[in-house]
């Protein structure tokens, strides 16, 4: 979730899902993926919300889009959770992150490589235009042809080249449209659910900046009101025919400056729906709300991110220096202290919620605390320079990070002797405007939640070298290679294989270092009921009802 997806509002549970066993589409036969149980393609032309009805909305707490709100620029948590919400796309994920059709009459394949999607009749974006073959082929193109930041997940496709149409896309006819793949993969329709993928209107090519500050929606929603950095305001979609069929009559998202002040606003009955309950609160939170508190395991990582031209970590000082850090953070204690227990100790890059991971990789014992190995590896490395500190961790104090990089910061000063400290920032748009334009030259906090369930979410778009996402700027043609290859195996296993060779080379050169793996813990108010945390970045909030 979804980068990304970095924010701390991201609560993505899921457990269980396999690569191929999530993603029901049928090769050969073309066959709809199953709708989830009490799912109805309803129109809701008569729903509450409707153009010029005042309703009392669902609130929940919510943060300020990094960027445009268009497919192709929107890479972050905040941005993402926007266009979830006005946004369809061919396959969507339920609350176990498996997928069901959405626009899409059926995806089908005789070999894993040449895809045919067929996308339903009667579908329209709100302002009435059709959504068609082409409502995709051209918002893809426009990805890859702008080189927009999400121009990574089309790699894949035959003929990819920045800069250019794909030539791998085909229109059949109104409703019909080709994907050729440069390889087979037999999971390529699990990730269409991400909202890169989402359809734009002909409109949206006349004024890209306009379009991108007040959308037109293809979703079961539609955005009212953008006050930045304080709320977002839905209006339910009209013409919306989806399964994600809204249950209440619109939704408000509320951007707090901390995690304290938002669960406050819940205690009192003044937000609904609340996805990151503070430090503060843990022992207690489920005891004040009365049991309508939620702690559960998610698909996401915690680590604490340093590019690989940052001053005192390139070449060799750089790996050395990386391997000392990571040695010197006691995880579990950290977890205890500040987290109540509610997280696991990072294992690797990528997280046990999706299927293929697999503890005792070789080389994480990086991950593990050995303060003695630790400081042995730091002066190596000051042997060939000298540390320039202090250390700094960048972070937003709104997210409520402040707690466990503190933390982080003592042990390093304990256990390596040096400078460490937290670079605070007031939200998290401040933190990635820095990352993305190449300035950030401190360590940073980087969270990522998965935009779809597999193991190469968490790789691919992080650390492969050609990814406008890798903030670490890290590049590894033996890497790449290995990504390239676990895509196109046709066995789970054989591909898990080799996704635990890929981290094997992350483990050597550590582009970020792994803390621990991702949990929500959230609340709702005694006003609104239906409330799941699910896959998505919040929970399916289209489902929640006002009492």
């Amino acid at each position: 979730m979804k980068f990304n997806r970095f924010g701390t509002l991201v609560i993505t549970p899921l457990l269980g899902v396999g690569l191929l066993s999530a993603c029901s589409v049928t090769q050969s036969a073309q066959q709809e993926v199953a709708v989830p149980a009490g799912s109805q393609e309803v129109a809701t032309s008569d729903s509450a919300g409707s153009a010029g009805q005042s309703v009392d909305p669902v609130t929940f707490s919510g943060c300020e889009p990094q960027t445009k709100l268009l497919p192709g620029l929107v890479d972050e948590t905040c941005g993402v959770n926007v266009l979830s919400l006005t946004t369809s796309r061919l396959l969507a994920y339920d609350n176990d992150g498996k997928t069901y059709n959405e626009l899409a009459d059926s995806i089908s394949t005789e070999d894993n490589q040449n895809w045919t999607v067929k996308i339903k009749s009667g579908q329209t974006f709100s302002d009435g235009s059709p959504i068609n073959a082409d409502s995709f082929i051209n918002a893809w193109n426009l990805v890859v042809r702008e080189k927009q930041v999400q121009a990574f997940f089309f790699e894949n496709m035959q003929g990819y080249e920045p800069g250019k149409d794909l030539p791998g896309l085909k229109k059949v006819d109104d409703l019909t449209f080709t994907v050729a793949l440069s390889q087979p993969e037999s999971d390529w329709p699990q990730r269409l659910g991400y909202v890169t993928y989402a359809p734009l209107p002909e409109v949206a090519f006349k004024d890209l900046d306009a379009f991108g500050e007040q959308p037109v929606s293809s979703g079961p929603y539609t955005l009212t009101k953008w006050q930045h950095r304080e709320s977002v305001s839905f209006a339910v979609n009209p013409k919306y025919v989806g399964p994600r069929k809204a249950e209440n009559g619109g939704l408000e998202s509320r951007m707090y400056t901390t995690p304290d002040a938002a669960y406050n606003d819940l205690l009192a009955g003044n937000l609904d729906v609340l996805t990151n309950i503070p430090d503060s609160a843990l022992k207690s939170f489920k005891e004040d709300l009365d049991g309508r508190g939620v702690t559960k395991s998610i698909a996401g990582v915690l680590s604490v991110g340093i590019s690989m031209d940052a001053p005192n970590f390139t070449g060799e000082e750089g790996r050395l220096r990386r391997a000392a850090i990571s040695m010197a953070i006691n995880r579990p204690e950290i977890i205890d202290t500040i987290f109540e227990g509610t997280k696991q100790p990072a294992e690797d890059f990528t997280s046990p919620a999706v299927d293929g991971w697999r503890s005792g990789v070789p080389g994480s014992e990086v991950l593990k605390f050995n303060p003695e190995k630790a400081k042995e590896l730091w002066a190596q490395a000051e042997k060939i320079n000298k540390f320039q500190g202090p250390f700094k961790i960048a972070y937003n104090t709104a997210g409520g990070n402040q707690a466990w990089v503190d933390a982080v910061c003592n042990q390093l000063k304990n256990n390596l002797g040096i400078q460490a400290e937290g670079d605070a920032y007031p939200d998290f748009k401040s933190v990635r405007d820095k990352i993305s334009k190449g300035e950030m030259k401190t360590a940073y906090r980087a969270n990522w939640t998965a935009d779809y369930p597999s193991q190469y979410n968490f790789l691919g778009p992080l650390y492969g070298s050609q990814s406008d996402s890798n903030d670490a700027k890290y590049k590894n043609p033996q890497f790449d290679a290995l990504l390239k290859s676990a895509l196109g195996s046709k066995d789970p296993k054989e591909a898990a294989e080799k996704y635990a060779k890929a981290q094997e080379e992350l483990l050597r050169d550590l582009p970020a270092i792994p803390l621990w793996y991702g949990s929500i813990s959230g609340g709702y108010s005694d006003r609104v009921e239906n409330v799941n945390f699910g896959w998505d970045d919040v929970p399916p909030l289209f489902a929640v009802k006002k009492k």
